[in-house]
């Protein structure tokens, strides 16, 4: 499922290295911004700069065809984090992000993802 920033949820997020996606992401990336974390669905991409959250939406049957959205950490008015439960079998947790645009965007992210170091990068970049 596609992130658009508008009421959709993506799931099944999994952490992937900063590497795999510096290839797609290096042309929008400007001065001083860096990748800090990388996520990936089975095709769809999620990146954390330490400007913005953007997102590749991978098209078509090759896969060639790719929609980037980004939305900078200076527009969000607020978010929240779950952390996954004691001793789940399939740890997961979330993130929900409220842009001042009115966009709201819900990621649900699997396995060993360490979701409070999110929060503390996106409060750091918002506060």
């Amino acid at each position: 499922m596609a992130v658009n920033f508008n009421q959709n949820s993506v799931f099944n997020l999994k952490p992937i290295s900063n590497d795999e996606v510096r290839g797609e992401v290096d042309g929008l990336l400007i001065a001083d911004e860096k990748v800090e974390f990388a996520f990936k669905t089975i095709r769809d991409q999620l990146v954390f700069t330490n400007k913005r959250i953007i997102s590749i939406d991978v098209q078509g049957i090759t896969g060639k065809r790719k929609s980037f959205a980004t939305m900078p950490y200076s527009k969000i008015q607020y978010f929240s984090i779950q952390t996954p439960g004691f001793m789940e079998l399939f740890p997961d947790s979330e993130l929900f992000v409220m842009f001042t645009n009115g966009f709201t965007a819900k990621f649900e992210f699997k396995g060993a993802v360490d979701i409070g170091k999110i929060g503390r990068m996106l409060s750091e970049y918002v506060l």
